[in-house]
């Protein structure tokens, strides 16, 4: 009897949709199944808070239309969640009862916000967004006037306050911490941002935490830690997120804070493998959008019965948040060993990090466009020694970068 094989993938985020690529350009016979709780095609999360009052629900948010899931024979399951898994059959099973046999395997089941767990929390008017259906409904609960507390100084809660400030609501951001974003700006980027959010009309209160969230049936206002009170009629928040493991780990599967793979993105059961922020590799949850599509690539081409190896892509975050544009990439921290040169006599903030005579991390207020040559010259490791860092300017280390650098993608 001929053997059934199925790819079978868990999750429709956009590790999942660059995995069924993946597999379909080694495999273009396999029926591959995408099986995802939403009612949609696989979309673009970031949209969520960068284009709130966008069209969510167009085309443009969708990683991939209709048409090429068709072209590749791709089968997406929308409405479809998966309640467990047998190993020993190879089979998983919906919600609905139904049994789906796979010969390969693919947990793409995301992460889920981190939860508020202070008083008042429950509330009406209490929004935290991960999917369309969480923005549609935050959205139509606004009223023309209404004040919003966004809770959480990271990049996603400073988008959402851009996107509610350029539709016109007023915005207070509440960050626990010393300052904004602080894993990706160091302490004087982040000043200057700050100073942004406040040009553009936000109230910005550091170093407090909320206390607890005031109302009776809906929010009424915020107080936070020092006793204060914030008139507010909605609270947004986002403060991080937890991997989705509950499947992998009842179904008897390696797990830590991620699903643990290996550099094939394989688990510890040779026919699944993982990929996307429910993953844990080396230790660490990534949690990037840029590192899911890559774990995808890898899975898929394995369960294709290629040889890919995983390297972790060098982090980068892209903004333009407050009229602002920025990135930060690669090691921004100054560790032992770590050196740094600064130049932030003009508007433009830039600052390099250097280590073993290598750059090795950048935070640059530009463009996109601009973290080309960053981007390069730390993913190949550019020897820079013969540049003295005690005298030479930001500028100098570049130009050395541009003339050096191999990376096809910049046009120098």
């Amino acid at each position: 009897m001929e053997k059934y094989n199925h790819y079978v993938i868990v999750g429709s985020g956009v590790a999942s949709v660059y995995a069924a690529k993946a597999i379909r350009d080694h495999d273009y016979k396999t029926q591959i199944s995408i099986f995802g709780e939403e009612p949609d095609l696989p979309y673009n999360r970031v949209k969520l808070s960068k284009g709130l009052f966008t069209d969510l629900h167009s085309e443009k948010v969708l990683i991939k239309k209709q048409k090429w899931f068709h072209e590749n024979r791709i089968k997406v399951h929308e409405n479809t969640r998966i309640t467990s898994i047998d190993t020993e059959k190879k089979t998983v099973m919906t919600a609905d009862g139904q049994t789906i046999a796979y010969h390969k395997l693919l947990l793409c089941t995301g992460a889920t916000n981190r939860k508020l767990s202070l008083q008042g929390a429950s509330l009406s008017n209490v929004h935290n967004i991960r999917d369309r259906c969480d923005a549609d409904k935050f959205k139509a609960a606004l009223q023309i006037g209404d004040r919003i507390c966004v809770i959480g100084g990271g990049i996603q809660g400073l988008e959402t306050a851009w996107s509610l400030i350029q539709a016109g609501y007023p915005v207070s951001i509440i960050e626990a911490g010393p300052r904004l974003i602080p894993r990706q700006l160091d302490a004087q980027s982040s000043a200057i941002l700050m100073r942004k959010a406040v040009e553009s009309g936000a109230e910005v209160r550091l170093g407090q935490g909320v206390k607890s969230i005031i109302g009776t049936s809906r929010v009424d206002g915020i107080e936070l830690e020092d006793g204060s009170i914030l008139a507010c009629e909605h609270v947004v928040y986002s403060i991080g997120a937890i991997p989705n493991i509950a499947l992998a780990r009842e179904a008897g599967l390696e797990v830590g804070t991620g699903i643990i793979v290996n550099d094939q993105m394989q688990t510890n059961n040779i026919h699944i493998y993982a990929a996307g922020d429910c993953t844990e590799f080396q230790g660490k949850v990534d949690g990037l959008w840029g590192c899911a599509i890559e774990q995808g690539k890898v899975a898929g081409a394995n369960m294709a019965n290629q040889k890919a190896i995983y390297q972790r892509p060098v982090p980068m975050t892209l903004s333009d948040t407050f009229n602002t544009p920025f990135f930060s990439i690669g090691l921004v921290d100054e560790q032992q060993g770590v050196t740094s040169i600064t130049d932030s006599s003009q508007e433009c903030y830039k600052r390099i990090f250097i280590q073993d005579n290598s750059l090795c991390g950048a935070i640059v207020f530009e463009n996109a466009a601009a973290s080309l040559p960053y981007k390069a010259a730390i993913e190949q490791k550019m020897n820079l020694e013969k540049i003295d860092y005690a005298t030479c300017s930001i500028e100098e280390v570049m130009n050395e970068v541009t003339r050096n650098c191999n990376n096809p993608a910049i046009n120098l």
